[in-house]
């Protein structure tokens, strides 16, 4: 799950919604939706994880999967596609089939008062400072790839760092010469 700390953290951030067409429950009023902060705000690119919200669930057989859909109403969906307005582009299946929308948007976030995870507070939605295209998807998850690279790389450079000081202190006493 994104973090954003610090004030003004959770104002006007570039944020990108998955909404599949399925993801509407049967009585029509609610609609889940994977929103993530866009990787080119300035928030975006040291986040191993963008997703407002991500819930690790385990399923058949013990496989690890992660549910990042978040609920949202009718009226809260067309908020946001109005922000978003033509800057939009269908999520296709290997088929070549639509089967859900991109949208990039702005707005406010907080955290949920319901579940876990932040949410968009819909009545705060503009047009996104950057355009979504058929490469934005695959952006976001280099970036987090990336994200969580450079974290591992960081923690083993940290992990080896006591090691070569304790190394280099021994030296240190190695080489002083004996006063006699």
């Amino acid at each position: 799950m994104a973090v954003l700390k610090g004030k003004g953290a959770m104002t006007g951030v570039n944020l990108i919604a998955k909404v599949y067409k399925n993801g509407v429950t049967k009585d029509g009023k609610t609609q889940y939706a994977d929103i993530q902060i866009d990787v080119r705000d300035p928030r975006g690119p040291e986040q191993t994880n963008l997703h407002l919200k991500s819930d690790r669930l385990k399923g058949e057989g013990g496989k690890v999967r992660y549910n990042n859909g978040a609920p949202y109403s009718t009226n809260q969906m067309e908020e946001i596609a109005a922000a978003a307005g033509p800057n939009t582009e269908p999520i296709l299946n290997k088929d070549g089939n639509e089967v859900g929308k991109l949208y990039g948007f702005k707005g406010n976030v907080m955290p949920a008062t319901r579940g876990s995870g932040l949410v968009v507070n819909t009545k705060s939605v503009e047009a996104s400072e950057f355009e979504v295209d058929s490469s934005t998807l695959d952006n976001q998850f280099t970036s987090m790839r990336a994200a969580r690279e450079a974290q591992a790389a960081a923690k083993a450079a940290q992990a080896q760092a006591p090691a070569l000081d304790a190394e280099q202190q021994q030296a240190v006493q190695v080489d002083e010469p004996a006063v006699g």
